[in-house]
């Protein structure tokens, strides 16, 4: 008759083997999760080349206008940029740092658009010819980049939350574009970039892992839509603002590990 301990040692370390394997495939499996998110992420460069697209196209059209003096074209032609740049956010600090610090340096800003801005904007000049050049320049450079920079879905991730957790804080108090007075439309094209982001890249499959945080995320995407879909920045509920946007935060922190991918950080988040 078999020794009982034998016995139980030799269960005991099958119990083992299938614990580690166990392990073994789920690891694999958040791992082909991560490999799939990151095909997936292919849908959002399509967004990202026509909103850098429109980016470019309105730094060209503020140049014309610079060149002839037009001060109220050139200034139309900044906003138009501003918004194309505004819904790309979700990428440009972390994919291409150098490029957004040279076109969207804020709050100390020597060049891009908000050196223009306070020219156009602050002081009614047009001599903004070779900060518009720079500007023209980083963004041609950028939007040639864009058909093959590799898109990765934590890289995303990570831009999404750092992007929520910026229009909650260094956007809310009276925003990035306070000259010019667009940081209500910023905030707005920000969370556009935000909704889109996480549709195409991470909702279906954080639905089929964990349909309650999904909807969690999407109530608090939601909210903030809302909270910005009013008529002036100063109608704007600061408070719930920050509030929603810190919920959102810690959601899109725990559907990291349910999407396979590691938690993001907020260390971009102030430039």
């Amino acid at each position: 008759m078999m020794d009982q301990r034998c016995f139980n040692s030799g269960l005991s370390a099958r119990f083992l083997n299938v614990g580690l394997l166990l392990v073994a495939l789920l690891l694999g499996a958040q791992r082909a999760d991560a490999a799939t998110l990151d095909e997936v992420a292919e849908r959002y460069r399509p967004y990202m080349i026509e909103g850098i697209g429109q980016a470019l196209a309105g730094a060209r059209n503020l140049r014309a206008s610079v060149a002839a003096k037009d001060l109220a074209g050139a200034k139309k032609a900044w906003l138009s940029a501003r918004a194309g740049w505004e819904r790309s956010e979700v990428f440009t600090a972390g994919f291409v740092p150098e490029l957004d610090a040279q076109i969207d340096a804020w709050p100390n800003a020597d060049t891009g658009f908000h050196a223009i801005e306070a020219k156009l904007f602050g002081a009614g000049r047009t001599d903004v010819d070779s900060e518009t050049d720079a500007l023209v320049d980083h963004l041609s450079d950028l939007h040639g980049k864009l058909h093959h920079m590799p898109l990765t879905a934590q890289g995303l991730l990570d831009g999404t939350t750092r992007l929520v957790y910026e229009v909650g804080e260094s956007k809310a108090d009276g925003g990035e574009s306070r000259i010019s007075g667009t940081s209500l439309d910023d905030m707005r094209n920000n969370v556009a970039g935000i909704r889109f982001a996480y549709r195409t890249i991470f909702a279906e499959a954080l639905a089929s892992a964990d349909r309650k945080l999904a909807d969690a995320v999407n109530g608090r995407i939601g909210e903030l839509e809302r909270l910005v879909a009013v008529a002036d920045l100063q109608h704007v509920d600061i408070p719930k603002l920050r509030r929603a946007s810190e919920e959102l935060v810690v959601a899109l922190q725990g559907a990291s590990t349910r999407l396979g991918l590691q938690r993001p950080t907020l260390e971009a988040a102030s430039r």
